[in-house]
């Protein structure tokens, strides 16, 4: 006879598979863009205007902490996601706040829009969309006790 107890959390829909991988993906598609980015890649950048590379590196740090809180929040939430850990929720929730933070910055607090045009603020919209939809739909797992305990002692 096994001492571990059984598992209360629902069975995982496919749709929570195929949303995880998407999302998953989507977001390593930012962090490498961070990357990428900090590290001053010369291959990715090339397309990048010497107008663009002054506003990078004219970033403050707390705009660059949020950018990083935002993508990486997104990958670590997304692999908790498919783990089905409840911790997915607030991870995510901090990806969106992470996400809100840049485009403060970038479109309200500095000349983002003039240094990346329009299409630049549409494209940060949309990775507000997303993030807000990835949060939402973790936070639904949560209520439909898909994501189970973060810990062996039960449910969170």
């Amino acid at each position: 006879m096994s001492d571990a107890k059984p598992s209360t959390a629902a069975k995982a829909p496919w749709h929570l598979w195929a949303i995880g991988i998407v999302g998953l993906l989507w977001n390593a598609i930012g962090a490498t863009d961070y990357v990428m980015t900090q590290t001053r890649n010369e291959a990715y950048l090339k397309a990048v205007t010497p107008e663009q590379l002054a506003y990078f590196d004219s970033v403050p740090a707390w705009a660059v902490a949020a950018w990083a809180i935002g993508v990486w929040g997104g990958v670590v939430g997304m692999l908790l996601l498919l783990l089905r850990k409840r911790a997915a929720v607030p991870v995510l929730l901090a990806s969106l706040a992470g996400a809100a933070l840049i485009f403060v910055h970038n479109f309200v607090l500095s000349e983002g829009a003039e240094v990346m045009g329009s299409s630049g603020a549409a494209f940060a919209g949309m990775i507000i969309v997303i993030a807000a939809g990835l949060y939402w739909y973790a936070r639904l797992m949560r209520r439909k006790d898909v994501l189970g305990s973060d810990t062996n002692r039960g449910p969170v």
